[in-house]
């Protein structure tokens, strides 16, 4: 058995049972960082991150089983004892981690994100510190998280954890935060032991599936913002754990000390149509998460999936932001992706056939994003992203030099005019493609 009910004595004697592991793996706090700097491997990381621009966020759990979102649990106030009952019944027996990481390469994305732990308390993966976890309180009982890694590292995919600040199960994530009041925890324990748990499975995650690119935390936002949550310590134990493993916080402010990815929820960098996202835009790594339809996790009535021509121009929008997209997928209780989900990875993939190039490895373009679209750009190549023309004309504020302009997709020349103050591109016919892309080489 493993230690959900003694959780709290185990952690009191920490330092008799595991001295070596508690020693090597929590800093003291002679270990706080007053100045992050990242190692070399950090900062490769942070380059291929910026260079793959699009990944598929996974959110999976026992919510799936309701079928009404990953917030059904505090939103509906269930009791957390009765909520645990629905782990006996969890049995996705048709999920196939090949088949799913086949669709999402075929997307064109380039990695993963998968919840190991959401708000509700219930841990996605096998880990020693808790019975209540897919493996020990499932009759399905495999390590869904071991086979989704392997077949990402089998594939090529990296592989991005989520985990969550915040516990909706647990008594001992206390004080309690703003959700998660009705769910009937009532015999408050320590922070510490929530504390120690938390690092405990960070130390497994990081340890017995290989090499992970990014912890993705959330739940910041639930406490008051005095509240200390020990996050220096916490990043250091994931740098020391794994040098280049990146740090998200979806906190919805700026970068904290120690974190190597900026996150913007459901807005695009320097827009904050949600309300998330007003937060001034760091020099770090950005990513913008964005929903297929309208939740994040699975919810049978939500069939309002964007279509896939929207989906398009929201990743072509964050690259011309210098941002990734992180798109999400909520798979069903029965370990199936949604059909219509599938069938948009299909489509996004198709276009990425073609369109790739003017995506991986750009940075934001030298003309900034305008209403008709955005620029990325490869060395002294601009590509130009028109979503939007209003006519038949595109003039760029542009003073590098121009020496030829192409259609990206089949090479034919595009005429232009070129003056001190910019350039002018004319089209026979106004171009209607999803994204109609012009290469313009810059002279070096």
């Amino acid at each position: 058995m493993k230690a959900t009910v003694c959780l709290k004595s185990l952690c009191l004697c920490a330092a008799l049972a595991l001295p070596t592991f508690a020693k090597a793996a929590f800093p003291s706090a002679d270990d706080k960082q007053t100045t992050y700097v990242p190692t070399q491997e950090n900062l490769q990381s942070r380059e291929a991150f910026q260079n793959d621009k699009f990944g598929i966020f996974l959110h999976w759990g026992l919510y799936s089983m309701l079928a009404q979102g990953e917030w059904v649990m505090t939103n509906q106030d269930l009791n957390r004892d009765e909520y645990a009952k629905l782990a006996s019944g969890f049995y996705p027996s048709r999920f196939n981690a090949r088949e799913w990481v086949a669709a999402i390469k075929a997307s064109g994305a380039r990695y993963i994100c998968f919840t190991t732990r959401h708000h509700e308390g219930f841990s996605m993966f096998d880990t020693q510190w808790s019975d209540y976890n897919i493996v020990d309180a499932t009759p399905f009982g495999r390590d869904v998280l071991k086979e989704l890694a392997d077949e990402c590292h089998r594939q090529g995919i990296a592989l991005h954890l989520y985990y969550s600040h915040l516990d909706w199960y647990r008594d001992d994530y206390y004080p309690l935060g703003r959700t998660g009041r009705g769910t009937g925890r009532t015999k408050h324990g320590e922070w510490k032991t929530y504390y120690e748990f938390m690092n405990h499975q960070l130390e497994e995650l990081l340890t017995n599936y290989g090499p992970i690119r990014t912890i993705w935390f959330d739940g910041w936002w639930d406490q008051k913002p005095d509240f200390d949550w020990q996050l220096p310590e916490q990043y250091a134990l994931i740098h020391r754990l794994q040098p280049g493993c990146l740090i998200a916080n979806n906190h919805h402010e700026t970068p904290f000390e120690g974190e190597d990815i900026q996150i913007f929820e459901r807005d695009l960098p320097g827009e904050n149509t949600a309300g998330l996202s007003g937060q001034a835009i760091s020099r770090l790594p950005l990513e913008t998460c964005q929903t297929m339809n309208g939740m994040w996790g699975y919810k049978i009535v939500d069939q309002d999936y964007k279509s896939t021509k929207t989906l398009i121009h929201y990743l072509v929008n964050a690259a011309g932001k210098n941002a990734n997209l992180l798109l999400n997928i909520g798979p069903q209780p029965n370990g199936e992706l949604p059909a219509v989900a599938v069938e948009r990875l299909k489509e996004i993939g198709q276009w990425m056939q073609t369109y790739g190039e003017t995506l991986y490895g750009t940075r934001a373009g030298l003309v900034g994003p305008r209403d008709w679209g955005v620029t990325t750009q490869k060395g002294n190549r601009l590509f130009v992203h028109i979503l939007n023309l209003p006519d038949n004309g595109l003039y760029l504020p542009l003073t590098q030099k121009v020496t030829r302009a192409i259609s990206f997709k089949d090479k034919t020349p595009i005429k232009f005019r070129q003056d001190k103050n910019g350039i002018l591109m004319e089209f026979e016919q106004a171009p209607n493609d999803i994204d109609f892309v012009v290469e313009l080489t810059l002279k070096e």
